[in-house]
C-alpha cells in the first residue's frame, strides 16, 4: 500500500484529492496521513468528504476514515460504475472542487457518467463556476478530456443552495499539451455573477474592469448574470483567449472589499499573466496538470507559467510517487517553462 503525507508541501485539500483519483487511475491502494494537518481546522472537511465518497461510491471502493475531521484515510479502489449520481456537498462547500476530482478520477470511462452536485458554486479558494465553465472545461478538451457542464443555480456563502450537473463522456487516449510559444491574447471575454445585491455593484464592477483593461489597450464584452440564491454574493470572471489557449482570473467579492477594488482585482491577475507570456495561468495550471501527467505515456506536454505555486510542486512530488515522470522547469526572462516527460 502507498502511503502519503498529506502534510507535504502546501499540505491541503488537493493532495487528498489528487491521491485518490490517482489510486483509481492506477489502481494502487493509499494510505494518507496527516490530512489538512498544516490548515488551522485540520482534517478532512465537507467538500473534501463529498469529493471522495462520490469518488468511492463510481468506484466501489474499499475506504477506512472517510469521516468529518478525520486525519487519516486508506483507499482501495473497485470498478468503476458509470451512470447517473447525485451528490449534495451541503452548506457553501465548493460544487467546482468536487467536480474537478470527480473528472480527473473518471476520465477513463467507458461508458458515459453524470453527476449532479448542490452546494457553493462561487466560494472563495476555489474555481468560479465561470472559471470551472470558461476556462478548465476548455483547456482540459484540449487534452482530448470531454465534459459538458451545466449551471442550474448559483450558490453562495455560507448557504449555498448551487445545483450543476456534469456529464463525463469517453475518449480514446490523451493529447500532451504543446504550449511553448508566446501567444497575442486579442479576445478577452468575462461574467459579473451577482445575487440579492443592489445593480449598481455590478454596473461599478464592470466599469471597473472596462477602464482598467482600456488603459492596457485591452477590448472587453461583459455580461452580467443576476440571479437569486439563498445567499448574497458576488464575483467576477475574465479570460483572455489566444489560437491556442485560454488564460483566465477570478475573484470573489466580500464585505471589506469594494466593487472598484473586486474590479480592479480580477483585471491585475489577468493582465499579469498576459504580459508575463503564460501560456497558462497559475491556477489553471495547478488544476490540470494532473491531466498533462497522464498524457505523458502520449508525448512530452509543454508550457509557460508566470509562476510556479505551492500547489503546483506539490502535485509534482504526488504524481511522482504514483508514475514514472519528470519535470523539468526553465526560468525564463519573464515566465517559466515547464516541460513534462
Amino acid at each position: 500500500m502507498l502511503e502519503i503525507d498529506g502534510s507535504y508541501g502546501e499540505g491541503g485539500g488537493q493532495i487528498l484529492r489528487n491521491a485518490v483519483a490517482f489510486s483509481v487511475l492506477t489502481n494502487k491502494p493509499i494510505k494518507v496521513t496527516n490530512i489538512r494537518q498544516k490548515r488551522s481546522n485540520p482534517g478532512i472537511k465537507a467538500q473534501h468528504y463529498i469529493a471522495l465518497k462520490s469518488i468511492s461510491d463510481i468506484f466501489n471502493a474499499d475506504v477506512q476514515g472517510l469521516e468529518i475531521g478525520s486525519a487519516e484515510l486508506v483507499f482501495k479502489p473497485g470498478k468503476i460504475k458509470p451512470g447517473v449520481y447525485k451528490f449534495d456537498v451541503g452548506t457553501a462547500g465548493s460544487i467546482t472542487l468536487v467536480f474537478q476530482a470527480i473528472i480527473l478520477a473518471c476520465i477513463d470511462t467507458k461508458e458515459q457518467i453524470t453527476i449532479s452536485l448542490y452546494g457553493g458554486t462561487d466560494v472563495k479558494s476555489s474555481p468560479s463556476w465561470d472559471y470551472f465553465e470558461n476556462i478548465y472545461i476548455p483547456l482540459i478538451k484540449k487534452l482530448n478530456v470531454t465534459v459538458f457542464p451545466q449551471l442550474l443555480n448559483r450558490g453562495y456563502y455560507p448557504r449555498g443552495g448551487g445545483e450543476a450537473t456534469i456529464t463525463v463522456n469517453p475518449y480514446e487516449k490523451l493529447k500532451p499539451l504543446k504550449l511553448s510559444d508566446e501567444e497575442d491574447f486579442t479576445q478577452l471575454e468575462g461574467n459579473i455573477n451577482i445575487s440579492n445585491l443592489g445593480d449598481n455593484i455590478s454596473t461599478r464592477i464592470k466599469h471597473t474592469i472596462i477602464k482598467n483593461l482600456l488603459k492596457n489597450n485591452f477590448k472587453v464584452s461583459i455580461s452580467v448574470d443576476k440571479t437569486p440564491s439563498f445567499s448574497s454574493g458576488v464575483g467576477a470572471t475574465l479570460w483572455a483567449k489566444s489560437k491556442k489557449t485560454i488564460l483566465g482570473s477570478s475573484v470573489i467579492g466580500e464585505k471589506s472589499m469594494s466593487s472598484e477594488e473586486l474590479g480592479q482585482s480580477v483585471v491585475v491577475n489577468l493582465l499579469k499573466d498576459i504580459q508575463s507570456g503564460a501560456t497558462i495561468d497559475v491556477h489553471a495550471f495547478d488544476q490540470i496538470l494532473p491531466f498533462m501527467i497522464l498524457a505523458k505515456k502520449n508525448g512530452k506536454s509543454i508550457c509557460r507559467i508566470s509562476k510556479l505555486s505551492n500547489h503546483a510542486s506539490t502535485s509534482m512530488w504526488l504524481a511522482k510517487k504514483f508514475f514514472d515522470i519528470d519535470f523539468k522547469i526553465i526560468q525564463s526572462e519573464d515566465n517559466i517553462i515547464i516541460e513534462i516527460f
